[in-house]
């Protein structure tokens, strides 16, 4: 009975992989290399409490609390913990959720999209392509021209603003 169990835990395991090979598998799980890595000691030490519980412990911060919310001047959105460019002051919009939403990110290189199947919700978690921090989740319910919404924490991010050429 064993050798039969065994056999049909397997093939179950294979046909709910779609049926993918080790080698993809092993990819998949594998953690990615970030440029920008600190043990979490000196996480905790370059951030402030509140910036490390979201960006390396994957916290959310309360709606509406957030000092980017209304930030609406031109200007770029850099992580908090690396200063990766990730959005740009044009491509933010008030999604009426609380939390500082864009319809894309500088490139499609400057954030990572990972399965996010905590709390029970299955869900896109959006990380700093060059940290790993987290910044928040993307969602399919944005406006034209891509749909999306990256809702983002604004502790996750800072604002350089646009420095107008001197005359």
């Amino acid at each position: 009975m064993k050798p039969v169990a065994s056999t049909l835990l397997a093939i179950f395991a294979v046909a709910s992989l779609g049926c993918a090979s080790a080698e993809a598998l092993q990819q998949k799980t594998e953690r990615k290399k970030y440029e920008v890595t600190h043990t979490t000691a000196e996480w905790r030490k370059l951030l402030p409490p509140p910036v490390f519980r979201v960006l390396r412990q994957a916290f959310t911060e309360q709606p509406w609390s957030g000092k980017l919310l209304d930030v609406h001047e031109k200007g770029v959105f850099v992580c908090a913990g690396c200063g990766q460019k990730l959005f740009k002051s044009e491509t933010k919009f008030d999604s009426g959720t609380g939390w500082p939403s864009f319809w894309d990110p500088i490139t499609k290189a400057s954030v990572d999209e990972v399965e996010d199947l905590s709390d029970g919700m299955d869900r896109t978690e959006v990380k700093c392509a060059k940290c790993g921090g987290h910044l928040g989740h993307v969602f399919n319910d944005g406006p034209a021209p891509t749909g999306l919404r990256f809702c983002m924490n604004s502790l996750a991010m800072k604002f350089v603003p646009d420095v107008p050429p001197k005359k």
